[in-house]
């Protein structure tokens, strides 16, 4: 059996290794937290043996990544700062064992032996993956695949700090989610999580929002209001599908968070304020700049620690686990007693495209569960139209909410305004023997714009001329 074992002193890693290796244990050693994720990351063990205080990363942190990673592998604690305190706590964030350095071997021996023990008389459902404790904000995530597995250890690691993070991926991936875990991750989980959708709200009603107002300051003001970054104080401000705020609220954002105060519409004493900022988008933000549709130097106060994740189709390993989760979620809620689903209605779930990633995925399985009225769900109760099924630039896929047809549309446009846009600058570069100069010239172009836009399709003129392509 493979153990993992964890401790920044060396003595420590060495004195475990020679006693775990003197009971035919397979041993690993990471002297910190960091190099222990990255090992979890790699393979699977058994066993997980980790220091409580260490600098960086915290054993507390490590049992949480176990958690994640590998949710079904028993975690003792070690430590030399012994207190009832610290033992009650190791054990209610889901530690099996704890012992107290200096420790003698048989101590050690027997904890480990007991540990593997109640791991191997436990139930194991192959199917799906262990829930994770909701206090730990991961409990709506579910996927074993490397993909998530990333995601899972960028959330351990940017939770630990207070610095700005900027959350990608296509709707319906989990960016809420994702905000959501890396507030109850920090120091700052029993402090306010705000979330404001930048979408939801017109241009004056989200500076607002977000700033504050005194009584009698615009029409409508009839009393005096506290700007959510006051009510996030000390804890975190989400800003969901921020590429939405229009520029003359990009510039005022800008300012406040540079100087960590603001002043309310219509007051004129500046506030401090002291929050985690996390902002989301569907969207590239890059080309906006580009379009000049975006500040560059907002970009960057936001994108520090940048979070990308993925669309479904990239980790359709974790179809099956999603599916079944989501099932015995349904049926619970529904109070059904279904069996499962029919081999087609599967085999469709598990080779449809999602555009609407998870949350598609989500109401998919709701909606069959629901609809279902024998043992088991037929594919005619997931609804997903069979006319649309092979229809051309649809992936099989009808929008059934307003929300799904928004991003289907935006998908769709955005789909068909890159064809064109390829198929343009080729033609400019065929006709001018590809000199990117003159191609910019003969389309009324400049040549700095012309070479964003070869940039952002991926087109490089180096590779289509070394090639011959004409």
């Amino acid at each position: 059996m493979n153990i993992l074992v964890v401790d920044d002193e060396a003595v420590i890693r060495e004195g475990l290794t020679r006693i775990l290796e003197g009971d035919s244990f397979a041993v690993e050693v990471a002297k910190n937290g960091h190099t222990a994720i990255e090992i979890l990351q790699q393979r699977e063990f058994d066993l997980i043996i980790t220091d409580l205080k260490m600098p960086g990363m915290s054993g507390f942190e490590v049992l949480n990544a176990v958690k994640i990673l590998q949710p079904d592998k028993p975690v003792i604690m070690i430590t030399g700062f012994a207190t009832v305190e610290t033992a009650v706590d190791a054990m209610k964030n889901g530690a099996v064992d704890y012992i107290v350095k200096p420790f003698a071997p048989d101590q050690i021996l027997e904890k480990v032996h007991r540990a593997l023990e109640q791991k191997k008389n436990s139930p194991d459902d192959i199917y799906i993956r262990k829930e994770i404790d909701c206090h730990h904000g991961f409990d709506q995530f579910v996927g074993e695949s490397r993909e998530m597995q990333k995601v899972y250890h960028r959330i351990i690691q940017v939770a630990a700090t207070d610095s700005t993070v900027l959350i990608t991926g296509e709707s319906g991936t989990g960016k809420e989610l994702a905000a959501r875990a890396i507030h109850k991750n920090s120091s700052r989980r029993d402090q306010p999580f705000v979330a404001v959708d930048c979408t939801a709200l017109a241009e004056n009603l989200l500076e607002s929002e977000l700033f504050g107002h005194v009584k009698g300051s615009f029409t409508g003001a009839v009393q005096t209001k506290m700007g959510l970054l006051m009510v996030a104080d000390g804890g975190t401000l989400f800003l969901d599908e921020v590429s939405n705020i229009s520029l003359s609220t990009q510039a005022k954002l800008l300012r406040v968070l540079q100087e960590r105060q603001v002043t309310p519409i219509g007051g004129t004493q500046p506030v401090a304020f002291n929050i985690r900022l996390v902002a989301a988008t569907n969207k590239n933000l890059k080309p906006m700049i580009a379009d000049g549709k975006f500040r560059e130097d907002l970009y960057f106060r936001l994108n520090i620690i940048p979070l990308d994740l993925p669309p479904l189709r990239e980790r359709k390993g974790d179809l099956p686990l999603l599916i079944r989760h989501f099932f015995n979620k349904f049926v619970q809620e529904v109070g059904k007693d279904l069996k499962g689903f029919a081999p087609d209605a599967m085999e469709f779930l598990e080779n449809y495209a999602y555009p609407g990633n998870v949350r598609e995925l989500v109401n998919t399985i709701e909606r069959a569960v629901v609809l279902a009225e024998g043992s088991v769900v037929q594919k005619e109760n997931l609804e997903l139209a069979e006319a649309a099924e092979g229809a051309p630039g649809f992936d099989g896929y009808v929008p059934t909410t307003a929300e799904d047809l928004k991003e289907m549309k935006r998908q769709i446009r955005d789909r068909s305004v890159e064809s064109v846009e390829k198929a343009f600058v080729m033609n400019a570069l065929k006709r001018s023997n590809w000199n990117i100069s003159r191609a910019a010239e003969e389309t009324g172009m400049l040549r700095p714009n012309f070479q964003t836009m070869l940039k952002r399709l991926g087109i490089s003129v180096k590779d289509y001329f070394e090639k011959g392509v004409n």
